[in-house]
């Protein structure tokens, strides 16, 4: 299968990365195609532990083509530094690639996060305030600045300087922010992007170019498909589409040419920031998944909300997306549980429901339907083939790929490469 989406099924942080690092071994080209550096990735390999919040996990192939796409929205900033990082512990990025399509964020669009943010009080939606919802709001206003800008180099120093004009006022009299230091931020963001230049090319060229010649390539997103600006828990979404039909919009490639989309879900539930969870845990079990899952973002480093797997919500995303693979992560994390529960409806003023509502905001009121499975109680950190784990590990894995309707292709029991079993053929 030639080419591959993977999507997070759930609201984020289900190890994406891992899968992605994994499977771009075999993978000729790996494309990043939505989300900014709101998002991350924590990888172990060989190299070490490496959280990526912008470049794409295939970095570590060096004969693997690293892709930003035009779906992403770029911290110029933040990418320069990223690898600078990479490049300071020996890992050459010389394979990586920006699209001139990618919007660039800017000092103003951080503000502007914050100063929204501010202005919602209670009804605040929980972001990460790095200015992704407001560069791509510019995008849609079609008053946003693009990679390829950079290119030359007076028009896109005279565009930001009258764009950093109409916000600075904007700013200063709407929110009244404290804008003294935006023309100087504002500077060191245009040198960071021109720096950058050297990365600029016509990625949907390279990719299309890539599947004409059959060769490999993986797209990965950022964020989940619960997370997703016209599919998730709106307003508590990103602004971007992580679902996987975004990734042709976002890589520029038509979807005739995609074979496979795999899911990938934490064997329970996690959710960062503001929004509906029906699933979350406000007690001794939900603190324990917390702690032995290492439950704390990436990018932010705030405290994850944990929860029971929610099926209902995995279910939908399967639907969404069109999963024809399932990708469990952190099996290992529920070492210890003697029950372990999932969600297989919901519940609403006496009456029970098997699916997500259809109105997103129906979510919040929902209680979770639970049936209870029997746990392992065994270290499974070791198994390296389905029939090593334990009986009752095998039976959750089960209940779980039956219910979404999705095939089981990869369990991961730990946090390192080889800790992976691969179920069927993943061969390419």
């Amino acid at each position: 299968m030639p080419v591959r989406i993977i999507v997070g099924a759930q609201w984020g942080d289900e190890g994406k990365g891992k899968v992605v690092d994994l499977l771009a071994d075999q993978a000729d080209v790996v494309v990043r195609y939505q989300g900014g550096n709101n998002a991350g990735h924590t990888i172990e390999n060989e190299f070490g532990k490496f959280a990526l919040h912008l470049v794409p996990s295939g970095i570590f192939n060096p004969r693997t083509q690293a892709i930003i796409g035009n779906g992403v929205v770029v911290n110029p900033v933040a990418l320069r530094e990223e690898i600078w990082k990479l490049e300071e512990r020996g890992i050459s990025v010389s394979n990586l690639k920006v699209s001139g399509g990618a919007h660039l964020i800017m000092p103003y669009h951080l503000l502007e996060d914050g100063a929204y943010e501010m202005a919602l009080g209670k009804g605040r939606i929980g972001t990460t305030r790095r200015g992704i919802g407001p560069a791509y709001a510019d995008k849609a206003a079609r008053i946003g600045i693009r990679m390829q800008e950079v290119l030359d180099r007076g028009g896109f120093r005279r565009k930001v300087r009258e764009i950093l004009e109409a916000k600075t006022r904007e700013l200063r009299l709407v929110h009244e922010a404290d804008v003294a230091s935006l023309p100087e931020e504002c500077g060191r963001f245009m040198q960071a992007a021109e720096s950058l230049a050297p990365y600029i090319a016509d990625t949907s060229a390279l990719v299309w170019k890539a599947v004409k010649q059959g060769r490999q390539v993986l797209f990965e997103g950022a964020q989940g498909i619960l997370l997703d600006l016209d599919h998730g828990t709106y307003p508590f979404v990103t602004s971007s589409n992580p679902s996987a039909g975004f990734a042709c919009v976002g890589a520029g490639i038509g979807p005739t040419y995609v074979d496979e989309v795999l899911g990938i879900c934490k064997a329970y539930t996690t959710r960062v920031g503001e929004g509906p969870f029906p699933t979350e845990l406000h007690d001794a079990d939900g603190e324990r998944l917390r702690e032995v899952g290492r439950e704390f973002g990436t990018t932010t480093g705030r405290e994850r909300r944990c929860g029971w797997l929610d099926l209902v919500a995995l279910r939908y995303a399967a639907r969404i997306s069109g999963l024809t693979g399932l990708c469990v992560t952190k099996l290992d994390v529920l070492n210890d549980f003697d029950e372990i529960k999932v969600c297989c409806a919901y519940k609403s003023d006496g009456k029970v429901y098997p699916d997500f509502p259809p109105y997103q905001a129906a979510v919040r009121e929902v209680e979770p339907v639970l049936e209870t499975l029997e746990g392992w109680r065994s270290d499974i950190s070791g198994a390296r083939e389905l029939a090593a784990l334990p009986a009752e590990a095998q039976a959750y894995l089960a209940f779980v790929s039956n219910f979404a309707e999705v095939p089981l292709r990869i369990v991961s029991v730990g946090p390192a490469r080889e800790q992976t079993i691969p179920i069927g053929e993943l061969a390419w």
